[in-house]
């Protein structure tokens, strides 16, 4: 995840240079030497993060509202659709955060807790009456350039924001299938995060106070704080965790899935891929299975297929094109391999794929 931004704060006109996400969240922040994180780099790039913050809240206790994402929602926050990860960032205050079946968080200023899949959960502090519903009673600030939005009986104050990420679902699946329902980080526990947490609290503060900012500065923090959560979390995985999150921090597996993400369509073997990460091919394919349940080139295959999938729906390239853009030597190998994997050939998918998106623009056009 490379950017160059340019960070312009008024009126107090601070200049931050940020010439690399992974100068900041990588360099910086004090990873266990054995956790390879191009990997999670490469899959981040390929599934085109796309988020920023929603939402700014200043609300006193008690209080408490329940978050159930909505078709309205999702047509608001994501137009171009994907798998919607809804988060809150606490910058002051306390609070909790509660999953419908019971699961619940404390969280003090500084935190963060994301819901990966798209749970229903509710954030409060105190005992309130009611919960209300988020995007029904809040819904006129979701569109209002982050000018705050005050709420509660009077109490204690708890300062948050809130934001969301799309993904594609196909492509993200590698990584979201590892992740728990609900799961929480507290930003500022070492610089890079004390570096993010401060600059979300003046960026949304700037912004509200004289309307001046930017949302791509806005977008681009939240994907900043995104990343640096799953960073984290893997970080803090058990040492006997499997799945890929797991294969991801480990020396061997994390450099293979690093070069299998970044170079896809190169014509890997188990053994060029185990003499590219020091491994003999026995290891390799060892601790592969070990971590991920199956092959390296299994797991390509698979890869590359999603990504074949992704590109018929989002370009207008050629079958024969895209087949060798993910490793195909023939358009007939690809179709085949591609009807085994989605039951349809490649070029009766796009056509569904197209009459879908068609379908949903028309049903959202209808909503408003």
């Amino acid at each position: 995840m490379n950017f160059l931004v340019i960070l312009t704060y008024y009126p107090s006109a601070q200049i931050l240079m940020l010439d690399s996400a992974s100068h900041f969240l990588g360099r910086n922040a004090h990873f266990v030497d054995s956790i390879p994180m191009d990997v999670l780099s490469e899959v981040l790039r390929t599934v085109k993060l796309e988020g920023a913050f929603f939402f700014n809240g200043e609300f006193s206790e008690p209080w408490c509202f329940q978050s159930s994402p909505s078709p309205e929602a999702q047509s608001m926050l994501a137009p171009s659709g994907g798998h919607l990860i809804i988060y809150h960032f606490l910058t002051e205050g306390n609070a909790f955060a509660r999953l419908s079946d019971g699961g619940k968080e404390k969280l003090t200023a500084g935190d963060i807790v994301i819901f990966p899949h798209g749970d229903a959960h509710f954030l409060g502090n105190g005992s309130p009456e009611k919960p209300v519903d988020s995007f029904k009673v809040f819904a006129k600030h979701l569109t209002d350039k982050l000018r705050v939005a005050r709420y509660g009986g009077g109490g204690p104050i708890t300062r948050f924001v809130c934001g969301y990420m799309a993904v594609d679902p196909r492509l993200s699946e590698v990584f979201l299938a590892g992740l728990p329902k609900m799961m929480k980080v507290h930003v500022p526990e070492e610089p890079s995060g004390q570096w993010l947490a401060n600059s979300i609290r003046l960026s949304v503060r700037e912004m509200n106070d004289s309307g001046a900012g930017s949302s791509i500065v806005i977008a681009k923090l939240s994907e900043l704080l995104f990343i640096e959560t799953l960073r984290r979390y893997i970080r803090t995985l058990p040492p006997d965790q499997i799945g890929w999150l797991a294969g991801a921090r480990d020396p061997v597996i994390g450099q293979a899935l690093a070069l299998l993400h970044k170079n896809p369509a190169d014509q890997w073997t188990v053994a060029s891929l185990a003499r590219r990460v020091g491994s003999s091919r026995t290891r390799l394919a060892h601790r592969f299975a070990h971590f991920l349940n199956e092959s390296p080139m299994a797991y390509l295959t698979k890869w590359r297929l999603k990504l074949g999938a992704e590109f018929l729906q989002s370009t207008d390239r050629s079958v024969a094109e895209i087949a060798t853009d993910v490793g195909y030597g023939s358009e007939a190998a690809f179709n085949r391999a591609f009807k085994r994997e989605f039951s349809s050939p490649p070029a009766l998918f796009r056509r569904r794929h197209k009459a879908s998106s068609a379908r949903s623009q028309r049903n959202a056009h209808g909503r408003n």
